[in-house]
């Protein structure tokens, strides 16, 4: 499998940053000028001005996932890992690399959002015998509460810059659609209602836009390899539109990407082996 890397602009123009003969997912963008992906289980630096593959020093944490990301300050990594529990569990580090700090007492918990004052990180998280739900809590791992209730599955947690919302795709018996809630679980309020499958909606830091991976009618989960979309909406709500077609899914674009100016962000494409 080939992956790229790519960069595309509020126009939909993609540009390829790099080129791996291999599989890599999920680009974060520190504003410092790098990317950050992870593939076979660790997490890689990869410079704007220079795009080649640098290991992130995990220690332990090598069966690291797509779940990962920076904090709004830029100093520390969040990554979701499954290599000292069964299943999936969140940590935090420097983002220089490190020993990784345990956050969630309970798994499956996979990371997907910092809120903006730094304070707490939103996550999708399953419970006794419960759906997958939107969960919060403290970056020690205290006060966790469970902010979404009545969804047959809920993913891909992500703030607005001002702290005001969570957008996140939510599985009801009408389909799989982009809702946004309160922090506090006080309101829900379905944001896309269309026939295709709506997953991973990621607020712009200039709290203009959202985008989000589509997927065709009738897709179950998200998968990868598959022939989707990247859209594009205000975030006050109101019609999408195509920004670029990709053969991808699982790995494009699962946590937030964008650019600190808003003009642009990081996804992930792959040609399927020959």
């Amino acid at each position: 499998m080939i992956s790229e890397l790519c960069l595309c602009g509020l126009d939909g123009g993609v540009e390829v940053l790099l080129r791996h003969d291999g599989h890599i997912e999920a680009p974060n963008w520190h504003p410092d000028g790098y990317l950050v992906v992870n593939g076979d289980g660790r997490l890689f630096r990869v410079p704007l001005d220079a795009p080649a593959l640098e290991p992130i020093d995990t220690g332990f944490a090598n069966r690291c996932n797509n779940d990962h990301g920076l904090s709004p300050d830029g100093r520390m990594l969040v990554i979701s890992d499954q290599s000292q529990t069964p299943k999936s569990c969140i940590y935090t580090l420097p983002v220089s690399g490190g020993a990784p700090t345990r956050v969630t007492e309970h798994t499956p918990s996979w990371w997907h959002s910092w809120s903006p004052d730094g304070t707490r990180l939103a996550y999708a998280a399953a419970r006794g015998d419960g759906p997958v739900a939107l969960h919060t809590c403290a970056l020690d791992g205290s006060d966790e509460r469970q902010v979404t209730d009545g969804f047959v599955h809920v993913d891909g947690p992500d703030y607005t810059p001002d702290g005001a919302w969570i957008w996140f795709n939510g599985e009801t018996s009408d389909g799989v659609n982009l809702w946004r809630i309160r922090p506090d679980g006080s309101y829900a309020e379905q944001m896309t209602d269309s026939a295709n499958v709506d997953w991973f909606p990621h607020p712009s830091p200039d709290g203009q836009h959202v985008v989000w991976l589509c997927y065709p009618p009738g897709t179950t989960g998200h998968p990868g390899g598959l022939d989707v979309t990247l859209k594009i909406m205000p975030q006050k709500g109101g019609a999408g539109r195509v920004l670029t077609e990709l053969h991808g899914g699982q790995g494009t674009i699962n946590v937030p990407s964008w650019a600190p100016d808003s003009a642009r962000f990081a996804f992930m494409r792959y040609e399927p082996a020959s």
